[in-house]
């Protein structure tokens, strides 16, 4: 059995009333994808760095899954020259 380790990267950019964030993995073998999210703080809302972090990074996480996905697909479709059945 292999047992191979892929990390997830975060890193976040914060300008008072946006965050963005960037999802990657890093890691032996691991591919090179990556997925980008992004949290606006309304105007009336008090500011909570941590409530916009978090929603920024569900975000990025949620592209990098699908970007997971779609390689995934285009590799079995290589494989068996048949469109994927991939469900997410």
């Amino acid at each position: 059995m292999t047992t191979q380790n892929w990390n997830i990267d975060l890193s976040f950019e914060e300008d008072g009333t946006r965050t963005a964030c960037k999802a990657s993995l890093s890691g032996p073998n691991a591919p090179g994808v990556e997925g980008t999210g992004i949290a606006r703080r309304s105007p009336g809302d008090t500011p909570d760095a941590k409530i916009g972090e978090e929603l920024a990074a569900a975000r990025a996480c949620s592209e990098l899954a699908h970007e997971l996905v779609g390689r995934a697909a285009s590799d079995v479709e290589g494989h068996t020259h048949r469109p994927a059945d991939i469900a997410m």
